[in-house]
């Protein structure tokens, strides 16, 4: 799909909700916000810009447009859970780009796996050891250990010796 057809439906989607009337037991700050945050949460699934870009301008729409003053817009920011989520993503993305963990993995592998038994063992360990510098079991398991117990050397779907 076109980049300009997604940022379209996003706006469409947003004046939409802005210009519907509010319904009864909500203000128009509220009914505001929420079709801010629809928007959001469409262009996040279409991703007309990176997620990371959509976020920043949906609050800093928010806070331009005078809907929360700054500190209320960041102050889900100020949570030390929500750090430790993106830190752990970042590790993950790092381990993955470098291909440090797989790299670990093959070195436990030519050291200890001399029969299937133990090659179960050592994905194991490797797995062990890896844990605690990519704790997404997503980004973990897809992005390091599968491509590992495929036996695939350069990424991917690339098949053994590719």
């Amino acid at each position: 799909m076109n980049r300009y057809l997604k940022v379209l439906i996003c706006a469409i989607v947003a004046v939409a909700i802005w210009f519907t009337p509010v319904p009864e037991g909500l203000t128009e700050l509220t009914w505001h916000i929420l079709a801010i945050f629809i928007t959001t949460v469409v262009a996040f699934i279409l991703q007309p810009l990176p997620v990371g870009a959509v976020a920043l301008i949906a609050i800093s729409f928010i806070m331009l447009t005078g809907m929360m003053t700054t500190s209320e817009a960041l102050k889900g920011f100020s949570s030390t859970t929500v750090w430790l989520i993106v830190a752990a993503f970042l590790y993950a993305k790092g381990f993955i780009k470098t291909g440090l963990g797989r790299r670990i993995a093959y070195l436990l592998i030519r050291g200890f796996g001399g029969s299937s038994l133990r090659l179960g063992y050592t994905l194991a360990l490797s797995d062990m050891i890896i844990t605690p510098a990519t704790p997404s079991n997503t980004a973990r398991a897809g992005g390091i250990l599968f491509p590992m117990f495929r036996g695939q050397r350069n990424g991917p779907y690339s098949g053994p010796g590719k």
